[in-house]
């Protein structure tokens, strides 16, 4: 009998409260030890027309990191609510596409682990290879499922998970002319940190000056933000990053953009306030006491309703000819 996961039933319920306005599917069944298997749902609303751009909203992709699929949890029951009443919201998602993976890997999470039932850390499983040097073990390693961080094996595909997102992503992102997704995690540090490409090199990414036309949006409609935005690079570079894969795919198609984000929640601020959270495995990487749960899984709603209005208005921000060049100068000033 496999254990219930919370998660994997408030998102159930949300699909049958948004019954009739909402596309769903089961991307993949992800099988447990035991011969079970949990489903990874993946949830669409707004406009399916490919020239309308589109939002990618992932979570749950380290088990042990359940508060990033609250937080996609959450925005998706906000919106699904919210179609009920919100003219307006009606109005915008003419505009865009919004497509949700709250729950990538539910088996991790049913185990309580990083990686997936197979021992496989996801973010280390594309077939990405750094360029520089990476720190030992945590940039990934193919020594032992044993050991954090493990890659799989070198002849191996991807694991069924990451398939899944490749062919969410494939489909749904950079089938369009614009597209931004963020992947919700925790674990790195007291701040909170949106990163993009790269995290297997240094060097700046082919889109930096609309990366940094997004965070010059992102900072003068949200002065009082606390966020840090940055490449992953300068904090550390690591092997198999998805996100890199997905990204240098899409740089293929070169009339189409594609913009990957990563949230990364600081937990190290709920341990400092509560330090008996040490002494639990899942207390290092999520808020345990009720108040500060709500109060993160409220504070991150605005960057994420933030991410679709930036892509219904992508044309209105998105570099010009003549600006592209300022804005790549003022990137490299602030982040290289």
């Amino acid at each position: 009998m496999l254990p219930p996961l919370p998660e994997l039933t408030t998102l159930e319920r949300i699909i049958e409260l948004g019954a009739g306005k909402l596309e769903t599917r089961v991307a993949c069944e992800v099988k447990m030890p035991q011969g079970d298997s949990y489903p990874v749902h993946v949830i669409a609303l707004g406009n399916p027309d490919p020239k309308v751009p589109a939002v990618g909203y992932f979570g749950g992709v380290h088990g042990l990191e359940r508060i990033g699929a609250g937080v996609v949890i959450a925005y998706l029951q906000s919106l699904v609510m919210r179609l009920q009443w919100d003219s307006t919201l009606h109005k915008q998602l003419e505009s865009v596409r919004l497509v949700f993976m709250p729950i990538v890997n539910p088996g991790g999470m049913a185990l309580g682990t990083r990686a997936n039932p197979n021992g496989v850390d996801l973010m280390r499983n594309s077939p990405v290879e750094a360029r520089d040097s990476v720190p030992f073990l945590i940039g990934g390693q193919r020594i032992s499922a044993g050991l954090p961080w493990y890659r799989g094996a070198k002849s191996n595909a991807m694991e069924i998970e990451n398939q899944a997102v490749c062919e969410v992503v494939e489909t749904e992102l950079l089938s369009r002319d614009f597209s931004v997704s963020v992947d919700c995690h925790s674990g790195f540090g007291s701040r909170d940190r949106i990163w993009f490409p790269y995290a297997h090199r240094r060097a700046p990414i082919a889109h930096l000056a609309e990366m940094h036309a997004l965070k010059s949006i992102f900072v003068q409609t949200n002065s009082h933000h606390r966020y840090i935005i940055e490449p992953q690079s300068m904090q550390y570079l690591a092997h198999g990053d998805l996100w890199d894969h997905l990204y240098m795919q899409s740089c293929a198609q070169e009339q189409r953009l594609f913009l990957p984000l990563t949230l990364e929640m600081g937990s190290w601020l709920w341990v400092k306030k509560n330090p008996r959270q040490l002494f639990t495995r899942h207390g290092i990487f999520n808020p345990l006491i009720e108040h500060r749960q709500q109060r993160v899984l409220r504070q991150h709603q605005l960057l994420l309703d933030f991410l679709s209005r930036a892509a219904c208005g992508h044309a209105l921000w998105l570099p010009k000819p003549d600006t592209r060049a300022s804005h790549h100068v003022q990137a490299l000033q602030d982040w290289y």
